[in-house]
């Protein structure tokens, strides 16, 4: 049976389109939702030319309620029944209550080795350590920051005149093979790792 698959953004939605154009053919999962903390993130309108329904949530409107706003959220995803939610460059903390009700069926990418470099700022970091290799992971997502079984990992070899800005647009073609590949997999039942770079 064919999996239903909402996707939550906040900016350009580089890895949602990614993610909806491997969703064709025999891939096990189809894109039923395109959902945004931000009215204006452009990713809805890249979602739209996909032919993908979008909503936004617009977290600003709810000030410091996070319940209001994990509460329209929610409706919105019930709604479009997804099985699969992916979190693709969503930059909102999402409480252990909202995760709790899609234990299992979360997914997110996030760019860096983990365990290593939870949260923001994460090229940086990298550089400021010396790491020799960065790279993304994509894993399920539990009620703690950045963390939850890792599904899939892409490697990249750190050169010695990258910055944070050039390390993130090293990785970022990176991310585009990687998610799609471990969406693939994770639709069909499958959760064995993917390994992807040096």
């Amino acid at each position: 049976m064919t999996k239903r698959v909402a996707i939550l953004i906040s900016g350009g939605g580089s890895n949602m389109v990614s993610l909806v154009q491997d969703m064709t053919g025999d891939h096990p999962a189809r894109p039923v939702l395109v959902c945004a903390n931000n009215p204006d993130a452009g990713g809805l309108a890249k979602a739209r030319q996909l032919h993908i329904p979008t909503f936004a949530v617009d977290h600003k409107s709810y000030g410091k309620d996070r319940q209001g706003f994990e509460a329209a959220l929610q409706a919105a995803l019930q709604k479009a029944r997804p099985d699969i939610i992916c979190l693709a460059g969503f930059m909102r903390i999402l409480s252990a209550e909202f995760v709790a009700a899609w234990e299992g069926r979360m997914l997110n990418i996030h760019p860096s080795l983990l365990p290593k470099y939870k949260g923001l700022n994460t090229h940086a970091r990298a550089l400021e350590a010396g790491d020799a290799v960065h790279g993304c992971t994509v894993h399920e997502v539990t009620a703690d920051l950045d963390d939850g079984p890792i599904l899939g990992q892409a490697r990249l070899p750190v050169r010695p005149d990258d910055t944070a800005a050039s390390l993130a647009a090293r990785l970022l073609p990176l991310e585009h093979q990687l998610y799609p590949q471990v969406l693939r997999r994770f639709a069909a039942g499958d959760r064995r790792q993917v390994t992807l770079g040096a």
